[in-house]
This record gives C-alpha cells, sequence and structure tokens, in this order.
C-alpha cells in the first residue's frame, strides 16, 4: 500500500528500510522522505514503522534524534570534525 502519496513510499519501503538497519523515524524521513511534505500520512508512516519494527524484531528507537551517530546527514554534521582554518604567520 502507498503511505506517502507526495514521495511515493509504500509499507514495504517502511518495512526494507527498517530490515536495513533504520530504528528512528526522523532517520526513515531523511531516508525516504515520508511524511516530509504535506504531512497527511504522518500518522500511518508511523504506525506502519511501528509495525516493521515489531516485525522484525527491533525497538523503534526515541524519535527525537541527539544527532551523534553519524547515520544520517544530521548526525554525520554533529560528529563531523571543525574544518581546518590555518593561521596566520606573523611577520619576523
Amino acid at each position: 500500500m502507498i503511505v506517502c502519496l507526495c514521495h511515493r513510499v509504500s509499507d514495504r519501503d517502511i518495512h526494507r528500510a527498517v530490515a536495513d538497519g533504520t530504528h528512528n523515524f526522523e532517520h526513515l524521513q531523511d531516508r525516504t522522505r515520508v511524511a516530509s511534505n504535506c504531512g497527511n500520512c504522518l500518522d500511518c508512516a508511523q504506525m506502519v514503522f511501528e509495525e516493521a519494527c515489531a516485525d522484525h524484531g527491533v525497538g523503534a528507537a526515541p524519535a527525537a534524534c541527539a544527532g551523534g551517530c553519524g547515520g544520517c546527514a544530521r548526525g554525520a554534521a554533529a560528529t563531523a570534525p571543525a574544518p581546518w582554518v590555518p593561521v596566520a604567520r606573523q611577520a619576523a
């Protein structure tokens, strides 16, 4: 069944993402873009996600992302080292 009409995300896509290691709804949204446009499918998408987690024997991770795992763009930005900035040399 199609869960998200805006991005053509099906229940199978959600189950596949969970089987591939996505155990946080926000990460699912980053990966599939489900429920990220109009929001009408949010409740259904969350329900299918929780069912998929239960079917695959994993607990759904908390929805709030601390951003430290590096598993998505948000997490990678939080764990990335600070950019290198050259130090100006002083005249001798």
